[in-house]
């Protein structure tokens, strides 16, 4: 692998935009390459952000050799096989969340990434972020004893509904929690790092089918989790984890720039990081220091925590299809 680490776009979708911008901000890394399935809008990107080889399909740039890694930000649907094409072509994946759209196609990408001994991440940016960081220190270190409850939820309208939607389309993984979901379920695994002993799930649904709006409550023994995700209303978008001495408040923790620590009702320590980027800088370091390490997985998001994100996505949809079986 190349000092500098040269990435390849793929797909020019809004999320690639905020990628390349906190990428100036990546020491030892550069965009060398962007790819649309039409070449008009591949031009468009990489001279709004310096680009210097630009492709009209997704197969060119993975032919590139200039090319070391890959991000990959396609519609959930095209995931799984857009990062096997990536990973036998011979480039580093990271892959938008959620990485598929059900854990089988989750175990079958893990299964090409280890057969081809290349690097795979999901893009989960949010775990990566100073504050999260520090949350899960005072946890760890005790600082809130037990913990008892968490609370965390994500969701802004996407109205008026329109069935052609990317985020509402089915036959591209539509719905809320895939879409915006995977924030509370990723985050309540953080904390917990283990399946709930049951599940509880309360939904609305869009005319075509596709859940709306979500809640569920997952009994993880010694505490409790209640997550909830939204294309009907902006939610609190925030996270709680409360334990026995204390507890921790994260505002907008999907994309996290401070987290307060409290004793009862006194605020005892506040994090800010003061950072000038939207924070996907932190991931895309992280991926450049496994690569020059030569490791083929993250540390911080495994295989292991992708394919248990799937699991709980696909358990809280069970719980709403039998729930809409249900005589009314």
């Amino acid at each position: 692998m190349s000092r500098t680490i040269r990435w390849g776009i793929v797909s020019t979708g809004r999320i690639t935009h905020t990628f390349a911008r906190d990428m100036v901000s990546v020491p030892g890394g550069t965009i060398q390459a962007v790819a649309s399935r039409r070449q008009a809008t591949a031009q468009d990107f990489a001279a709004q952000y310096g680009i210097s080889d630009v492709h009209g399909s997704y197969e060119d740039l993975l032919a590139n050799p200039a090319v070391d890694a890959v991000y990959i930000a396609t519609p959930h649907t095209l995931h799984h096989d857009n990062a096997c094409a990536a990973l036998r072509a011979g480039k580093a994946v990271l892959c938008e969340k959620p990485l598929t759209v059900n854990r089988a196609e989750a175990e079958s990408l893990v299964a090409v990434a280890e057969a081809s001994g290349g690097y795979l991440m999901e893009a989960l940016w949010t775990w990566f972020l100073p504050a999260i960081r520090q949350a899960l220190a005072w946890v760890e270190a005790g600082r809130i004893g037990s913990l008892r409850h968490l609370k965390a939820d994500f969701g802004y309208p996407l109205l008026p509904f329109d069935p052609d939607r990317r985020e509402y389309d089915a036959q591209l993984g539509g719905g809320c929690l895939l879409e915006m979901g995977v924030y509370p379920v990723a985050l309540d695994w953080l904390f917990h790092r283990r399946s709930p002993r049951s599940l509880q799930a309360l939904g609305h649904f869009a005319p075509n089918g596709v859940e709306d709006d979500v809640t569920w409550l997952l009994d993880h023994g010694q505490s409790v989790s209640s997550l909830g995700t939204s294309f009907r209303c902006r939610l609190g978008n925030s996270a709680t984890l409360v334990g026995d001495e204390g507890w921790i408040h994260i505002p907008d923790f999907f994309r996290a720039s401070e987290c307060r620590l409290f004793e009862l009702d006194d605020c005892v320590e506040h994090f800010q990081d003061e950072r000038e980027t939207v924070g996907f800088n932190y991931q895309i370091e992280a991926v450049q220091e496994d690569l020059r390490a030569g490791r083929t997985q993250s540390a911080i998001v495994t295989h292991a925590d992708s394919i248990a994100f799937q699991e709980q996505m696909e358990a809280v949809k069970a719980v709403l299809a039998a729930s809409r079986d249900l005589p009314q």
